[in-house]
């Protein structure tokens, strides 16, 4: 059964890079990428995540048999137009994804195919659109939300996510851009409950895997007061 899954890497304090970068000047000076790299400075180690981008090296441990299964587990990706559009001339001809590839836009552009089964569709009506384009072509496995933070949000808003993993860095940051910032809005009262399906620690990173449960109401429990609610708040 085709799952639509998202995974990122954060800092424990829930900022997956520094803060936005305004165009001016180099990204790979700014702090937002200074703070991009060292949440996943973990996966860049990882001998799976080499061996995808073509490098050598890396490190055979649990951190890449995780990355491994995520690109396995993938079979057509959603992507915000920022991060294709910054990935384009990084990834060159045979990006690591080799997979069709749809990526949430305003800007129209012609389907863009490059080297090992990567695709890059332009989908300009909706983040729901792209979804269920990807789980057209995803052949029975995941449809992986690639990023980035805004557009997992997105995600999540409109109940579409059915599984989240989070790869928590120890690092406090203080400021940049939080996967789950003040734009993912819900109705008073009401929350999206998830539940963990698996824990894998590290020294390098936490890896957190969480089931989507969906939006629920919050309710005021009061099990343990010996009384109602009045009572308690009114002492």
């Amino acid at each position: 059964m085709t799952k639509v899954t998202a995974q990122m890497s954060v800092s424990l304090d829930g900022y997956y890079a520094g803060p936005r970068h305004d165009g001016e000047g180099d990204w790979m000076a700014s702090a937002e990428a200074a703070a991009f790299f060292r949440v996943t400075r973990w996966a860049i180690d990882a001998m799976a995540w080499r061996e995808r981008q073509g490098f050598a090296g890396g490190e055979p441990d649990v951190n890449s048999d995780i990355i491994a299964e995520t690109f396995e587990a993938a079979g057509a990706y959603v992507m915000g137009r920022r991060m294709a559009d910054g990935g384009e001339a990084p990834w060159g001809d045979e990006p690591p994804f080799r997979a069709p590839v749809f990526v949430v836009t305003h800007r129209p552009r012609a389907v863009l195919h490059r080297q090992g089964g990567t695709s890059f569709t332009y989908v300009t009506d909706g983040v729901a659109s792209a979804v269920e384009q990807a789980k057209a072509v995803a052949n029975g496995k995941n449809v992986a939300v690639a990023g980035g933070g805004s557009l997992v949000r997105q995600v999540i808003e409109a109940g579409l996510l059915d599984e989240l993993e989070l790869h928590i860095a120890p690092v406090v940051l203080g400021s940049g851009l939080r996967l789950l910032s003040d734009d993912l809005t819900l109705p008073d009262k009401e929350a999206i409950e998830l539940t963990p399906t698996r824990v894998v620690h590290t020294p390098q990173i936490t890896h957190i895997r969480y089931s989507v449960n969906g939006r629920a109401p919050l309710v005021l429990d009061d099990r343990g007061s010996g009384g109602g609610p009045a009572e308690i708040y009114s002492a």
